[in-house]
């Protein structure tokens, strides 16, 4: 039997009528309140919530926090970015391919949202703290939009943080001692604007799926 909720009005009339009822019907009357609720409940059900593009990791027990400092000497977790969706990727500056093509990708993804841009923050993080040094991690991360922030560490620190997000990185020698490279994870991850991690963003990401996403993160039903 189906039951829709345009007779939703008709059987909670049939089921808050007082009148006295026959014993033989009484098994009649907890059955429409048995429908009644059925029916509200049906009426009332959420719509399911539009899916990610990326890898949903909401819950994961790793890429939680970090402790690091940004282009401008300021010690920086994830705390001080709470309120804001948080894009961070872990790269290095001297990287010929994909860490410019994917910063490149979120300057489009914060003209994509519009008005809504103000409300993400790109973080880029190092893993070449050797040579990208507080002044070399600011002029490259302006080179893609004003409010990009990069973030380096000590040795120490950016192991720990690549252990913390699973990120692989290893120095690659080169015909100098200096003209070295690095392959690493191309990871972004994404977090929501309370701080809580949600997706790991695949390289070959386009800028309309991450910024589908961001919307997605952005609305209020997300947190």
């Amino acid at each position: 039997m189906i039951i829709t909720c345009a007779i939703e009005h008709d059987l909670t009339i049939a089921a808050q009528n007082d009148r006295p009822q026959p014993k033989g019907s009484r098994w009649l009357y907890a059955l429409l309140l048995a429908l009644v609720a059925l029916a509200l409940s049906a009426c009332t059900k959420p719509p399911e919530r539009e899916p990610f593009k990326a890898i949903d990791i909401t819950g994961a027990n790793y890429a939680r926090d970090f402790s690091l400092t940004d282009e401008n000497g300021q010690h920086r977790t994830l705390a001080d970015f709470r309120g804001k969706v948080v894009l961070m990727f872990f790269g290095y500056t001297q990287c010929p391919d994909v860490c410019p093509t994917t910063m490149a990708d979120f300057a489009s993804v914060i003209k994509r949202l519009g008005p809504d841009g103000k409300e993400v923050q790109v973080l880029f993080v190092t893993i070449d703290p050797a040579r990208d040094t507080a002044d070399v991690l600011k002029h490259y991360v302006a080179n893609f939009a004003p409010d990009f922030l990069g973030l380096y560490g000590t040795d120490a620190q950016t192991a720990a943080v690549a252990k913390e997000f699973k990120v692989f990185y290893q120095k690659v020698d080169g015909p100098t001692e200096n003209s070295y490279s690095m392959d690493h994870t191309a990871a972004t991850y994404a977090f929501d604007a309370a701080g809580h991690v949600r997706l790991y963003i695949a390289p070959n990401a386009t800028p309309d799926d991450v910024a589908h996403d961001v919307k997605l993160l952005l609305a209020p039903a997300a947190a």
